[in-house]
């Protein structure tokens, strides 16, 4: 899919001097952008470089602070997404906007419906315009299925047909195929080319620089809100984007605290977790590590980064590998089990997994450990509770004005630390951590990285995923790269920089980067 000639795909829509202002953070710095009909518009940047704010504004779900968009030399005002429509825009979001109650065709026509005279629902026209649209997609999905019982990837099928039945002349593609067998991408990519012949501009956003260079027409390449490359696609490689994306220089990220490791304390051989699409979230993934190491786990969304620390955890009975802690095998698959033997987790999603929010502060930081702080194993001891809790907060530094307040009611790094605090309250001898940092400010994170620091100074294990270059390189003495639920790459803090992570977190299936011997069952130096 090579680029073609700019005279023979017109812009249809333009950003000119585009901010946008959050509060705390400017997510876009004066964005200039052009999106060429007929053809593809690859986006690309770092988690948190704009990419999806920008998107959001062109479908109407976000409005620019300043700045203007202009399609066929005027300026339009996208001020929702209805509005955004009737421009003929279109956007399928990452996280699937779909009820699955419904069926694939009353998902299809939702706020659309085909009516017979303007009085009530013509089902059967609803159902023949589906199928038509499911043989464009040459997929054989019934349109009565209900859409809760497709595979993600036939769900993203679904979301697809929504927007060409509404004849969106421009489409926006969030990472469309991330969800998607490789029969399905190929599929994906047939649309995609009759679409670009019928005229319709495709703007595609996605990790994967492969899969870009092959549909791209046209790319641009945002850093820190900002546009940093915007060119024909004609030329390009992976070294010149990962070069816009992350700059020439690689930056080096000392650590504060140094220290001896002690023997290995968590082995994990050829974890493997199934996706439910026929093929693996997690495929073959061997590691091993050591007492005060902190091994970084680097990947981009849909990597199988978390469903990897997850699987470790015993949050998953179906996922099959083995687990060792100092040296003995885990059991079956059970959360209970892998706190008893040592094991902790501080989850993504905190508010959601890792807190109770209409719980005290005192009671989060117990729920793992109750046995710790009961008589008998019947009765609660809130003397010795509230010690423990006292001990904790003034430990992790957790700015509080009583125990007994809401945990809600503390700032996303305070809750963060009661979140670490209830793991740490388990006495574990691994600290498996999820994306540790997020939602947290720049203060509360170095809270964070300084006691992550200090706990493995103290011989504790830990294990951190994230999406954050800066982070990975800055607390990690060695680092895995994951992409498509494998390693693809393993460095020290001598060979890490953040053009071999990037380009190691794009590669497709490659379990080695490292010659002969597999990156996946190295054993730290």
């Amino acid at each position: 899919m090579s680029a073609h000639p700019a005279a023979s795909h017109p812009i249809g829509l333009s950003i000119r001097g585009g901010t946008k202002v959050y509060p705390g953070t400017v997510a876009l710095k004066e964005v200039d952008f052009d999106l060429h009909m007929g053809a593809v518009n690859v986006l690309v940047g770092e988690n948190g470089a704009g990419k999806s704010t920008m998107m959001k504004v062109i479908a109407g779900v976000e409005q620019l602070t300043s700045g203007r968009i202009e399609m066929e030399g005027r300026e339009v005002h996208l001020t929702s997404t209805d509005e955004a429509e009737k421009h003929g825009i279109g956007m399928i979001f990452q996280e699937l906007n779909l009820f699955p109650n419904l069926s694939v065709a009353d998902n299809i026509f939702m706020a659309h419906e085909k009516t017979r005279g303007g009085i009530d629902i013509d089902a059967a026209e609803q159902r023949r315009l589906t199928a038509e649209l499911m043989r464009r997609l040459e997929h054989d999905i019934d349109p009565d299925t209900l859409v809760g019982d497709l595979k993600v990837g036939q769900q993203q099928i679904v979301e697809i047909a929504k927007s060409l039945a509404r004849d969106a002349r421009i489409l926006i593609l969030d990472e469309p195929t991330s969800a998607l067998s490789a029969a399905e991408v190929e599929i994906l990519f047939r649309v995609i080319d009759e679409l670009k012949a019928e005229g319709v501009g495709i703007v595609y956003i996605s990790h994967r620089m492969e899969e870009l260079i092959r549909v791209g027409d046209y790319i641009t390449v945002l850093r820190d809100g900002a546009i940093t490359g915007a060119r024909s696609m004609e030329g390009v490689d992976i070294a010149w984007i990962v070069r816009a994306m992350i700059g020439d220089s690689s930056k080096e990220f000392p650590k504060e605290i140094d220290h001896p490791y002690g023997g290995q304390v968590l082995k994990v051989t050829d974890m493997r977790m199934a996706d439910g699409a026929g093929g693996f979230v997690v495929n073959g993934v061997s590691f091993s590590l050591r007492q005060g190491e902190i091994l970084g786990i680097y990947g981009l969304m849909g990597a199988g980064r978390t469903e990897l620390v997850e699987a470790i955890m015993g949050r998953h009975s179906h996922a099959a590998g083995l687990v060792e802690v100092d040296g003995k095998p885990m059991g079956r698959a059970s959360v209970a089990d892998r706190i008893a033997h040592g094991l902790a987790l501080i989850p993504e999603d905190r508010k959601h997994d890792g807190l109770v929010q209409d719980l005290s502060i005192r009671e989060n930081m117990t729920l793992s450990s109750l046995g710790d702080v009961t008589r008998g194993g019947v009765h609660m001891d809130l003397g010795k509770e509230r010690s423990r809790v006292k001990d904790f907060v003034k430990r992790m530094v957790i700015k509080i004005a009583s125990p007994e307040n809401p945990v809600s009611s503390l700032s996303g790094g305070n809750q963060q630390k009661v979140v670490i605090s209830k793991a740490l309250m388990t006495n574990p001898k691994v600290l498996l951590m999820d994306e540790p940092s997020r939602g947290i400010d720049i203060g509360a994170k170095a809270e964070v990285f300084r006691v992550m620091r200090q706990l493995a100074a103290e011989g504790l294990g830990i294990v951190f995923v994230t999406s954050d270059l800066e982070e990975v390189l800055g607390l990690s003495d060695r680092i895995l790269v994951m992409s498509n639920g494998r390693i693809t790459g393993e460095f020290t803090r001598d060979t890490a920089t953040d053009t071999a992570l990037v380009t190691a977190s794009s590669v497709g299936h490659a379990p080695d980067l490292h010659g002969s011997e597999s990156a996946s069952q190295k054993e730290p130096a």
